[in-house]
């Protein structure tokens, strides 16, 4: 039997908040819940909603990804569950129609794209009214904290003036981090309805060796939605609604 259990590597937090969605999906008569995964690159979260009974979409143009995604959606049974989409999420509007989606993730997805406003614009298109959209995105305050406590003051010093929390030069592969009040109002701005905002990775990446994965795991859940614990963590997490 399906649970909502969502059995992903990492990400408690996130994890925990998607379960609970799932929920509230199922309380609404969806028994397969649609996700569509926005840049769902090899599967990480798309094969484990699919294990939990969703039925998902996944828009990725990487081969390479979307190679092992198939591999890993085989291996664990749930091929006929996940529909591939081999297109950049520009083009998410021509493969997903408005208002068809349950939940909508974009994980790692905003700090890449040319418009962030326009893709999530589409984020909010393609879920139903009274489903969410999943956003996690890198902070950029935990990249000044990093450099700033590895020593590395001038480049702590350039993120903390530039705009787009970035190194200038073409020396980091995003184009943007954000801030957890830039990303509400992001969000906000498409007329979605912020529901929750947390920090993921905590203090995971500061934690010396030897700690009980067990005893970080819980810490990270119980400081996710801790400001200003949240604020300096690696990752920003924000579920949305689009109102009903």
């Amino acid at each position: 039997m399906k649970t909502d259990t969502v059995a992903t590597r990492g990400s408690g937090a996130v994890r925990r908040v998607l379960e609970a969605e799932l929920r509230a999906a199922r309380a609404r008569g969806e028994h397969q819940p649609h996700v569509v995964d926005v840049g769902g690159g090899s599967g990480g979260w798309a094969v484990p909603l699919a294990s939990a009974g969703c039925l998902v979409t996944v828009v990725e143009p990487n081969p390479n990804a979307l190679a092992t995604l198939r591999r890993r959606a085989e291996e664990e049974g749930v091929s006929g569950s996940i529909t591939v989409i081999a297109d950049d999420s520009d083009a998410l509007g021509a493969h997903v129609a408005d208002g068809s989606a349950d939940l909508v993730l974009a994980h790692g997805l905003l700090e890449v794209v040319d418009d962030p406003a326009l893709v999530l614009a589409a984020l909010a298109a393609a879920v139903k009214p009274g489903g969410a959209v999943s956003v996690l995105v890198a902070n950029r305050h935990a990249a000044i904290l990093q450099r700033a406590l590895a020593g590395r003051l001038g480049e702590a010093r350039e993120l903390l003036a530039a705009e787009s929390g970035v190194l200038g030069g073409g020396r980091e592969t995003v184009l943007r981090r954000f801030d957890a009040e830039a990303l509400r109002a992001q969000l906000i701005a498409v007329g979605l309805d912020v529901i929750s905002l947390q920090g993921d990775g905590v203090v995971a990446d500061f934690v010396p060796g030897g700690v009980r994965e067990e005893d970080l795991a819980e810490f990270e859940l119980a400081a996710a939605s801790v400001s200003p614990l949240r604020d300096i963590s690696s990752r920003l997490h924000v579920l949305a609604r689009r109102p009903a």
